[in-house]
């Protein structure tokens, strides 16, 4: 079976069973940096990867995750894929952990980390490919909305709100990085995109 339907299934039931069923085990599985500093809880840095603050928050993930994970994991292979997925989560939690250590009030939750290093890595293979945003009747070269992204979110972490955008910059930072490093032949598949091979 696909990695990505497997993480979409994890992803639902796990949500849909902390929303609806076991709202402490929701408390247990996210992020509260305060606590993972001191109770060395650090399994809350993909715990908290599983759990959505609503059915929108799920879905959104879960549809950015479909469309993007079932290419990616086709190109790079499960395996790399699992890694990604998983460092993806990791690497995404530690701005708001450093950040936030101190703070006993702040938590957080979703899988956005780790879809951002997979949507990320899939811009960096398919540069050119088109994305589609609604209500914008034509597609974006991938790597331009992924530039509006970045810039977007940077822009966005410098204020207070519920979203966590360090979360996205981190993850999208990270599954370029995971690509160029440990996925071989990355970098000349984009430089062929752009005939520069």
């Amino acid at each position: 079976m696909s990695v990505t339907l497997s993480l979409i299934a994890a992803n639902v039931l796990i949500s849909l069973v902390t929303l609806y069923a076991a709202p402490k085990l929701f408390e247990k599985f996210m992020m509260i940096p305060y606590r993972v500093v001191r109770e060395k809880s650090w399994y809350e840095l993909v715990s908290s990867g599983f759990v959505h603050a609503g059915i929108g928050h799920l879905f959104l993930n879960m549809f950015v995750l479909f469309f993007f994970g079932l290419v990616l994991e086709r190109e790079i292979g499960q395996g790399h894929f699992l890694a990604l997925y998983f460092t993806g989560l990791i690497v995404s939690s530690l701005p708001s952990l450093v950040r936030h250590k101190d703070n006993p009030e702040f938590a957080t939750v979703g899988a956005s980390g780790a879809v951002e290093s997979v949507l990320f890595g899939y811009i960096l293979l398919f540069p050119l490919d088109p994305i589609y945003i609604m209500f914008i009747p034509f597609g974006i070269p991938s790597i331009i909305f992924g530039i509006l992204f970045l810039a977007y979110s940077v822009y966005a972490s410098k204020g207070e709100g519920r979203i966590n955008h360090e979360a996205h910059i981190a993850g999208a930072v990270w599954g370029l990085l995971y690509l160029i490093i440990f996925v071989p032949n990355t970098v000349d598949k984009f430089l062929s995109v752009f005939g520069l091979l």
